[in-house]
């Protein structure tokens, strides 16, 4: 029987991650980041033609699939917050330095802001700024603008510019920043304080309970419009009542992915072993089941109610992605990223395996890259090829190798930035009075 862990089995200061440790990786993930980034902005302000708009996409692509998991970071920590968990709480810091993230992901979100990167992307907003510059008369205003002007699509254009105008895109970009990075900094930082408070007691519990009440409602607005703003908007004729929800599913589930390899390698590495336990393996094993599976349940749902009402303005978004070759993406979704995962993570003894664990969440990390690319990149050819030369394309054939590079150059942008918030702080809440029965947690 395992030996069980009391107040002496806890260090008064808790574990902290030396920088020392992990400084060559933050410093090569670092200058990547801030190289490319940087090489990417002003390829992105300055160039132009299809080579420039293809990369937009592999940009969009990038950071949207980065934004997922951070936004996972903050679900978790929300919701272990204010459901009051035991459980989590050895865990809860992993949580909070992932959701932690998303505020700093925002300056690889800047490109989305220039307008001639806009244009490749968003039709939407190239239609508006086409009918203000033609508009007979400058002062009467967008929709006058957009009816003045005509068009097959300007009737779609008219009946959703309640939402979609240029001004209200630009100010809820500011708020998704301001809002979700304002409760998961706030978040942290109670908890934070906790380690170093002069009573641990429960107030800054309470306070993070309270947060997260209202903290979660900014979370779902946040998700589900980033994720129609950013990815449903690259197609203003298509729309989904599901989308943020799907999206939501993914998120959740990497996430904790994220969160299952931070947690097996800092054990491995001789940290956490205290309190975080084959036991906690299992708990976080059957929450990535039971997303596996509710992300098949939303992704089915979605496709076979389009697929039976058969509206023309909801079934683009599948038909382009069920011609020629992007039919074998849909199909590697299906069997990969919900048929696979669901039979391999069904059994108890293997959630309970560190390696296997380890095994599944890079698997299931890579499963998100193709769901992520299957949502944006069917878009590229066509958008880009209006743009360019008013030749729609489903394909272009460099697009992958700059999909890689943007994904490389975010993705280190990501990782320098939760190892930055590894070891800043503690590992766990040492000084939270529930970490006894998280460290003893037995299911």
């Amino acid at each position: 029987m395992a030996h069980a862990v009391t107040s002496k089995d806890i260090p008064v200061k808790g574990e902290h991650l030396p920088k020392s440790k992990v400084n060559g990786l933050m410093m090569v993930c670092g200058g990547i980041a801030a190289i490319g980034t940087i090489a990417s902005f002003i390829y992105l302000a300055f160039a132009q033609g299809e080579v420039k708009g293809t990369y937009a996409f592999s940009w969009l692509f990038a950071t949207f699939y980065f934004f997922t998991i951070a936004m996972g970071g903050c679900f978790w920590t929300l919701l272990h917050n204010v459901s009051n968990s035991g459980w989590g709480t050895s865990v809860r810091r992993l949580m909070e330095n992932v959701g932690f993230v998303f505020p700093f992901l925002f300056v690889f979100a800047i490109p989305l802001l220039f307008p001639s990167v806009q244009t490749f992307l968003y039709e939407w907003m190239t239609e508006h700024r086409t009918a203000l510059q033609e508009a007979p008369d400058k002062g009467a205003g967008i929709e006058a603008a957009l009816d003045a002007r005509g068009g097959q699509h300007d009737g779609l254009l008219i009946a959703k510019l309640w939402y979609l105008n240029l001004g209200f895109w630009h100010l809820r970009f500011v708020l998704f920043a301001l809002g979700l990075g304002f409760v998961i900094w706030k978040l942290r930082k109670l908890s934070v304080d906790q380690d170093t408070c002069g009573a641990p007691g429960t107030e800054r519990l309470f306070k993070a309970r309270a947060m997260s009440s209202w903290g979660i409602a900014v979370f779902a607005v946040t998700l589900t419009f980033l994720a129609v703003d950013w990815v449903m908007g690259l197609d203003y004729t298509w729309f989904s009542t599901m989308w943020g929800v799907y999206v939501f599913a993914g998120s959740a589930l990497n996430s904790m992915a994220i969160i299952i390899i931070t947690s097996i390698l800092l054990r491995k590495a001789g940290f956490l072993k205290k309190v975080v336990t084959p036991e906690h393996d299992h708990l976080m094993g059957k929450l990535t089941f039971a997303f596996t599976v509710f992300w098949a349940y939303i992704s089915f749902s979605q496709f076979f109610l389009y697929w039976y009402a058969n509206v023309t303005e909801e079934t683009r978004y599948f038909i382009l992605r069920n011609t020629e070759n992007w039919n074998l993406l849909s199909y590697i979704l299906v069997f990969g990223h919900f048929g696979a995962p669901f039979l391999l993570l069904i059994r108890q003894d293997l959630k309970k395996n560190a390696n296997y664990m380890l095994f599944m969440a890079g698997y299931l990390l890579v499963m998100h890259f193709l769901d992520v690319y299957h949502m944006i990149i069917p878009e590229r050819g066509p958008s880009v090829g209006n743009v360019v030369d008013h030749d729609p394309k489903l394909w272009i054939d460099y697009g992958p190798a700059l999909d890689i590079l943007a994904f490389i150059i975010v993705g280190c942008g990501f990782v320098f930035f939760y190892l930055r918030n590894l070891t800043s702080v503690a590992l766990y809440p040492h000084r939270d009075p529930r970490i006894l029965e998280s460290a003893n947690v037995n299911n």
